[in-house]
């Protein structure tokens, strides 16, 4: 097609209407205009009914009569003019919205499962800019390609399907991407509806619990097209994070969505949402154009991102369960009639849906509530919450300009363009400098350098087969027992994967050597140890059995409750040795068995030759003559000497970690699981057996403990994480110190990365115990609590917390930390504040700082 209509969209002032949305109503086929109101359609030849809307304006409707070329028809759109009702003054009269609203949310699950199933073609334009960088970075920025208020654009155009509950396939026909193969997916985008109650966490307007969040007021309605909308102010009745803000558009009778343009924030970043929807099938209304645009300043760094949807094509089966229209009574403001349908739980709901023909609010929400519970109980799958199919078109990265050109449905602005062409120019530039294509082959020929001992590097030999170094400047650090020490560990791994006969599993056998050394220059020392281990998985179930054996160094708390780098900072600093160690001359089996993501086994059996040792170093650059290094033996409540005696000792171990009720996602057929959907029970049991080994002061205990992990979210309120934790040596004839029960202490400065992991200021082994026990880490995150009653505050995305720990043995004090917490400051800090207190004794306190909490960091190999 070589014709169609062009123009632009403007208000009465001459100003362009950005994202404005052109509407063929004869072939139900709509596009957005681009932010400077173009916008360009192709179009057969013939007569067609072009719609024209714009929030906060009136619709336009003209004929345009397409023959052999283009049709300019440019479109000046008139504020809208709103009709208020007319109403009664009378005391304590409520705001029309409210009713309104009411309604609303009453059918919004309604609206939500009244689709079966739909399909559509949607084009996504991404674009954003960088309008800000320090100034110290702009010339290295430039030297990278990024420059200051340049567009850089992204494009793909998708087939998306949906069917109930919740499965979404999308199919990329076409992406255009800065120069480069980017995968760019509208899915997350347009799957999400505002009549589910949360969106990305936010809580919706149509939320069950939405009066809780929200004030809602009447600003009139209007008609278009022989329909009533009424346009409704929301207003957060706390401003901030996850509640949105703004206007949503709803129609009269029908109480669905006609429009909405809201506001909400995350971590700090704005985020505005404009969806305009078109009816689809009788009483059936759906988006049809989608904006969202996203802006926010972090570091100095501040830029915007723009996506802009639009979507044609609509192919709707509706749920035959659903067709019935029932007129919704508000019981509050309206009269009830005599004759109403009233629920009956003694019916189905199916049932009474079919004769539903009027009903009060509550009672149609029960019922379209009990209406999904009973259609997900027929369901095979009710662990599976959702599942997404996505998959390319082998000529996706392919498409050329022309055919762009020929499917775009929104006009680029010369910014777009000038971005593209200099893409291109740069793609061609780095596609010269590669000798290959295969980055993959290319990964495989690496070299050796010598500086990869200490960053680590990976080399590939082909068939599966690998080595590599760890990243061994973490193992260059300083300690009172083997003073400054360097360490090295490596890896050479044989792994073999095919597919299984789903096509989509992987099953992935491998084993893999791993030597590690060491060595203090003060104690001259030399440690080592080797690592072999078989590893097998299929889809969510793996095995693996190992074996390793050596001379080593460990931390009495095998969880390593500090790091090297923090002790020696110390140590080097501030003269305190809080890392406390010991020699253990051993070999270890062990085997791990995942029967599926809600259950895995870990078990092993070690038999060990192990001493005590002393410190051998006195450096540090704090030389005043008050602070002395502490003894490598720890200071502890209940251990005595006989606890650090050398030793040897044969120790099994078992451990259970469950998950019940776990829910799971599924991506293009791989189930995946959602961990945050249930609790982390763990069940241990150890046991010392002193006559599988030659000596009479060999490890003799028995060792029990059960805990739980998990959190609850109260909405946009807050969320509670707590993790609780009970033992029992239920027999202690001879425990040595590295086999007490030990807790996570800290006496740094730095936080620990988990809020529900470790004591803030407790000592690291001053309440480590060979008697019961009962251990609490509790944390709150508030989204409204002290310095946060500042909505600034709330929409930089800063959380208040507090926490309260708590520990008690057979032995020790009643133990308590009580504390409070600024948490996202700056978007990745966090700062804790608090004290510790024996049986209710002021012990001590003191300032943590930290990685925001939610961030997720590993630091393992």
């Amino acid at each position: 097609m070589a014709q169609g209509i062009r123009g632009k969209v403007l208000n009465e002032k001459g100003e362009p209407l950005p994202f404005a949305s052109i509407y063929i109503r004869n072939i139900g086929e709509g596009i957005p205009a681009n932010q400077n109101g173009e916008y360009e359609l192709k179009l057969k030849k013939g007569v067609y009914d072009v719609v024209v809307q714009y929030l906060g304006y009136a619709t336009r409707v003209e004929t345009a009569i397409v023959l052999e070329d283009w049709v300019n028809l440019d479109f000046v759109l008139k504020e809208q003019v709103y009709a208020l009702q007319e109403v009664t003054v009378k005391t304590n009269q409520e705001d029309p919205a409210l009713t309104i609203m009411r309604k609303a949310i009453s059918k919004a699950k309604f609206h939500r499962l009244q689709v079966q199933e739909y399909s559509m073609m949607v084009y996504l334009k991404g674009t954003g800019k960088l309008t800000n960088a320090p100034f110290f970075l702009k010339k290295e920025l430039e030297k990278d390609g990024f420059k200051i208020n340049e567009a850089y654009t992204s494009e793909s155009v998708s087939q998306i399907t949906f069917r109930q509950p919740n499965t979404v396939e999308e199919k990329v026909i076409s992406i255009r991407s800065s120069g480069d193969d980017n995968d760019i997916s509208p899915a997350p985008y347009l799957a999400t509806s505002f009549y589910n109650n949360k969106i990305n966490e936010a809580i919706s307007p149509l939320s069950p619990s939405a009066f809780a969040y929200y004030r809602f007021k009447y600003e009139g309605s209007f008609v278009e097209e022989g329909v009533m909308i009424n346009k409704i102010r929301v207003t957060p009745r706390s401003r901030g994070e996850r509640v949105f803000e703004g206007h949503i558009y709803i129609i009269e009778n029908l109480w669905a969505i006609h429009s909405l343009d809201l506001t909400t924030s995350l971590l700090g970043f704005q985020i505005g949402i404009k969806q305009l929807y078109q009816p689809v099938a009788e009483n059936v209304w759906m988006p049809s154009t989608h904006t969202y645009n996203f802006s926010g300043k972090i570091f100095g760094f501040a830029g915007e991102y723009q996506y802009l949807a639009s979507t044609r094509d609509y192919q709707v089966t509706l749920n035959p369960d659903l067709l019935v229209e029932t007129k919704i009574i508000d019981e509050k403001v309206d009269e009830v009639p005599q004759d109403i349908i009233k629920l009956d739980k003694n019916l189905s709901s199916l049932e009474q849906m079919a004769q539903a023909d009027k009903m009060t609010r509550k009672d149609f929400r029960k019922m379209v509530n009990a209406y999904e519970k009973e259609a997900l109980k027929e369901r095979e799958d009710l662990e599976v919450v959702s599942e997404r199919k996505y998959n390319i078109d082998s000529l996706a990265t392919k498409r050329g300009l022309e055919y762009w050109d020929s499917i775009r449905p929104v006009k680029l602005t010369e910014e777009e363009i000038r971005g593209y062409q200099r893409d291109d120019s740069l793609a061609i530039v780095e596609a010269a400098k590669k000798s290959e294509v295969d980055t993959v082959a290319k990964k495989s020929r690496r070299k050796f350098q010598p500086l990869d001992i200490l960053t680590g590097g990976r080399y590939y030999f082909g068939n599966g087969r690998s080595a590599g170094f760890h990243s061994n400047l973490t193992r260059l650090s300083f300690n009172t027992v083997e003073g400054l020490k360097f360490g090295l560990a490596g890896y050479y791994r044989i792994e073999k994967t095919t597919k299984m006969e789903d096509s989509v599993t992987n099953h992935v056998r491998s084993w893999n050597f791993r030597p590690e050394f060491r060595y203090g220059f003060a104690s001259q020392q030399p440690y080592g140890l080797v690592e072999v281990r078989r590893s097998v998985t299929q889809g969510e179930k793996a095995h693996s059995f190992g074996v390793s054996g050596g001379k080593f160094i460990y931390q009495f708390n095998g969880d390593n409750p500090i790091s090297e780098q923090v002790n020696a900072l110390y140590a080097i600093l501030l003269r305190q040795n809080f890392m406390k160690l010991y020699e253990q001359d051993f070999i270890k089996g062990y085997f791990f068995q995942r029967f599926n993501e809600s259950l895995t086994y870990r078990g092993s059996v070690t038999y060990a030759q192990r001493t005590h040792l002393e410190n051998n170093s006195d450096y540090s650059w704090y030389n005043r003559p008050e602070r002395t290094y502490t003894s490598n033996q720890p200071e502890n409540v209940e251990a005595g000497p006989e606890t650090f005696q050398d030793h040897r000792a044969f120790i099994l171990q078992n451990s259970l970690e469950w998950r019940p009720g776990l829910k799971y996602f599924v991506r293009n057929g791989r189930k995946r699981p959602i961990f945050s959907s249930a609790p982390l029970i763990n069940l241990h049991y150890t046991k010392a057996i002193p006559s599988f080994v030659n000596d009479p002061m060999a490890a003799d205990f028995d060792w029990v403990e059960a805990g739980i992990e998990h959190f609850f979210s109260f909405g946009v309120s807050g969320q509670l994480d707590f993790n609780l934790k009970a033992g029992s040596f239920l027999n202690n004839n001879r425990v040595y110190f590295m086999d007490f029960k030990h807790f996570g202490g800290n006496r740094t400065i730095f936080a620990n990365m988990g809020v529900a992991s470790n004591y803030r200021f407790m000592d690291y082994y001053r309440y480590s115990s060979e008697t019961e026990y009962v251990s609490a880490i509790v944390h709150y995150q508030f989204r409204k609590f002290l310095l946060t009653q500042l909505p600034m505050l709330r929409f930089s995305g800063v959380r208040e917390n507090i926490f309260f720990n708590y520990l008690k043995t057979q032995n020790s004090p009643h133990y308590w930390e009580l504390g409070y917490s600024l948490d996202n400051l700056f978007r990745i800090f966090r700062v804790e504040f608090g004290a510790g207190f024996e049986n209710g004794n002021y012990l001590r306190s003191g300032v943590r700082f930290g990685i925001a909490s939610f961030i997720n960091i590993s630091f393992d190999d």
